[in-house]
């Protein structure tokens, strides 16, 4: 006989053999007990957790020479011919290579009206059904809706939002569960023994935790490790298999890291790199590392023995839960970024590094800002004094010190002083519509700037781009986000006259400063003569 790849050989043949999927064969079996036996099933979950052998066994359980029944007999010539796959009744199509309207057509609907040749029933196994195409599914359609009596279907899918909804909302839907740690490994301790094998207690608990919650993939990777074992499995074999980092070396880098210890860092990061371990492979090592401690940390870790739990959580005590939480944030961050990285190497080493170093504070804004106090609201702002001001010296009156009130004035008004210099050079635009500008007052995070004409103030507003380059350079200055109200007010003084380039512009300077100021050429001037 051919050699069966584990996950075929020990297939569940028994609902009793079906592992981790007790609310299923429960309801399985108490439908085909009283008797309510639905035309179509809908079986949705991860992979490897037993959609299709479930279909395969309530194919059994319903065609079985001595059923319907709850536990099929595995014995007669039905239940022996569909575990072998050549039920003539038990018909299984792959949706992923065969999802054309044609296949279906052919292989459901024109055989749908013919009773079964030896079983019970005709059973329909559409596994990956989420793959039909859309013409197939509408063919399909007419069938599920009103199947002969002796028809059923049972579909499975590992992505049920893309079945349908008309084909959904006529199937009876099961849920498959990922498989625990603790069912997984129970379940490869069993195939250990039966194949005679000798194993480390620790290398399968490495392999269940590495499946992902998938029988199919635990089995594919005992397989695997059997075959490349030297005697036996050992955790060690397993971590290389894999391309996994131990956990003793993980937990090394771990306690490093905590103890923010640069150098030990990429010493020991360098000694994993030069092992043949990858950038990726060490951030996964980290991650499932990080998830267990966290587990353990919390009380909620899935326990394989005693031993391995109280090192667990001795671990995590020693990490301690909220630099467990933070190291889990980072190396979650780098993993996702790290696929697009053209330096695996070198940027692991740098963000490894960067868990290292404490975390470095924003910068504090400017003196005024740290030493000046918010004013409550019981105080009363007192009676503003006039204030003129131009954006390049930005003199501010003198006014009583040591009142909050008059700080936060101060602190506003210097802060817009700011705003227009730093605006007045970046636009010469800008300039002319800021230079009459002034605060109105500060309350509350808010700060009114009053324009004295109105013909600027609509200028700033009928562009979002400047309305926001003004509340950009306000929270640049504030150091904080301010509430700003841009209004019309009193007309403040004219900028003094002793800037050459507002003031001395003759000839070719004031046609360029014309055109800037009013967006549009002045007319030429004739005769060769200046404008």
């Amino acid at each position: 006989m051919a050699y069966l790849s584990l996950y075929r050989k020990y297939r569940s043949q028994t609902f009793g053999d079906l592992i981790g999927q007790e609310h299923v064969v429960r309801t399985l079996q108490n439908g085909i007990t009283s008797g309510r036996i639905a035309h179509a099933y809908l079986f949705t979950g991860p992979r490897g957790t037993g959609k299709t052998s479930s279909a395969r066994l309530l194919a059994k359980a319903l065609c079985c020479e001595n059923g319907p029944t709850a536990e099929p007999c595995n014995e007669c010539h039905i239940c022996t011919s569909i575990t072998v796959g050549n039920c003539l009744d038990v018909m299984e199509l792959d949706a992923a290579s065969e999802s054309s309207v044609e296949n279906v057509r052919e292989t459901i609907v024109e055989v749908a009206n013919y009773r079964p040749a030896v079983a019970r029933y005709r059973v329909f196994i559409i596994d990956e059904v989420h793959d039909l195409s859309a013409k197939a599914f509408d063919a399909l359609l007419k069938t599920i809706e009103e199947p002969p009596p002796h028809l059923i279907f049972v579909l499975a899918t590992t992505e049920f939002n893309k079945v349908p909804p008309t084909i959904r909302s006529r199937c009876q839907k099961f849920e498959f569960h990922r498989g625990s740690v603790q069912d997984i490994l129970s379940r490869l301790q069993h195939v250990a023994q039966a194949e005679q094998v000798e194993y480390e207690p620790a290398a399968l608990a490495a392999i269940a935790r590495m499946s992902d919650g998938g029988y199919r993939d635990a089995l594919t990777l005992l397989e695997q490790a059997i075959l490349t074992a030297n005697g036996a499995i050992t955790t060690e074999q397993v971590y290389a298999q894999l391309g996994l980092v131990n956990e003793e070396t993980v937990d090394e880098l771990l306690g490093h890291l905590k103890g923010r210890d640069v150098a030990q860092v990429m010493r020991l990061l360098g000694e994993i790199l030069r092992r043949g371990r990858d950038p990726r492979s060490i951030l996964e090592s980290l991650m499932h590392r990080l998830g267990d401690l966290t587990h353990a940390a919390f009380g909620v870790d899935e326990a394989l023995d005693v031993t391995q739990a109280a090192a667990m959580r001795e671990m995590a005590l020693r990490i301690g839960p909220d630099e467990l939480l933070r190291l889990r944030s980072g190396i979650a961050e780098a993993h996702g970024h790290i696929r697009d990285v053209t330096l695996p190497r070198l940027w692991l080493e740098a963000e490894l590094v960067r868990l290292c170093s404490p975390v470095v504070p924003v910068a504090a804004p400017p003196a005024v800002v740290r030493e000046e106090v918010r004013p409550p609201r019981s105080v009363e702002r007192p009676a503003e004094p006039a204030v003129r001001s131009t954006p390049q010296t930005a003199p501010v009156p003198a006014e009583e010190p040591g009142t909050p009130v008059n700080n936060e004035l101060k602190r506003a008004r210097q802060a817009w002083a700011s705003v227009v210099k730093e605006l007045s050079e970046l636009s010469k635009l800008m300039k002319p519509r800021l230079a009459a500008t002034k605060v109105g007052n500060f309350e509350d995070g808010t700060i009114r700037v009053l324009f004295a004409r109105k013909l600027d103030l609509d200028w700033i507003l009928d562009s979002p781009k400047r309305e926001a380059a003004i509340r950009d350079s306000i929270r640049k200055y504030a150091g904080e986000p301010w509430v700003v109200k841009l209004e019309v007010g009193e007309r403040s003084a004219p900028a003094p006259v002793d800037d050459p380039v507002e003031c001395v512009l003759e000839g070719d300077q004031l046609r360029e400063a014309a055109k800037e100021v009013f967006q549009q050429p002045p007319p030429e001037a004739s005769d060769g003569q200046q404008p």
